[in-house]
């Protein structure tokens, strides 16, 4: 039986609809796409399905807006459910991660990266800047060159980002660039609030790629749950 993801546009801290859509069609698994912003610990806000879906995520860039947008999502107890950096068989599925968004204070591409790692940013950045003795908390959601060579000589079927690939005018070339390199079928963004189904995204490489709205969920084939739903 074919596998049935989800994936879930930014929910900003709602989540009856993603509830919903769980308990209406029973998915192998969700996708949360990024600015999740739970007002209490994932877990707590997603206890009613935990046990009727695998809840994977990627963080956005409000994501770490308050220590209380951080600590809801990356210290709760789905925090091992974070795809940012890696790829994860979920339901026969290898789908990769890369939550957050570029910035120009650490890489804008296509200017040059000013810092590649974490660690370099944070030696240049002074005392005054740390959060809680290390990295600014914003930039825990800035997507740093070091997040892309992680993935190097990895393949996957599908590519979850928060930033948009270059089909979208807000989006980026090097997005292309990780899902080429990863072999992947179809790439799936939020941060953008729109649903699209691009028609010419990738065009010589076969890969089909959605934009997921906010607080809307998509199936595998780019179709709306919401709307299936009603």
């Amino acid at each position: 039986m074919t596998p049935k993801l989800f994936f879930c546009g930014d929910p900003h801290g709602q989540f009856d609809h993603i509830i919903e859509a769980v308990e209406c069609h029973q998915p192998d698994a969700i996708i949360l796409l990024g600015d999740i912003q739970p007002k209490r610990p994932l877990d707590q806000e997603l206890a009613s399905i935990i046990d009727k879906t695998q809840v994977w995520w990627i963080h956005g860039n409000h994501d770490t807006d308050s220590d209380k947008d951080f600590d809801n999502l990356f210290y709760s107890g789905l925090s091992d459910r974070n795809l940012h950096g890696r790829v994860v068989d979920i339901a026969g599925v290898k789908v990769a991660g890369l939550g957050g968004i570029f910035r120009g204070h650490v890489w804008y591409p296509d200017a040059p990266p000013r810092f590649h790692t974490p660690a370099q940013f944070l030696a240049n950045c002074g005392k005054g800047n740390r959060w809680r003795g290390g990295l600014p908390r914003k930039h825990h959601s800035t997507i740093f060159p070091e997040d892309i060579y992680a993935f190097n000589e990895q393949r996957a079927d599908i590519l979850v980002t928060h930033e948009a690939p270059s089909c979208n005018p807000h989006g980026f070339a090097v997005i292309d660039e990780l899902a080429i390199s990863l072999g992947v079928r179809c790439a799936f963004h939020g941060h953008l609030h729109e649903n699209i189904a691009y028609l010419k995204a990738f065009e010589n490489e076969g890969i089909k790629a959605y934009s997921v709205a906010d607080r809307h969920v998509s199936d595998e084939a780019g179709l709306s749950i919401n709307i299936l739903t009603n």
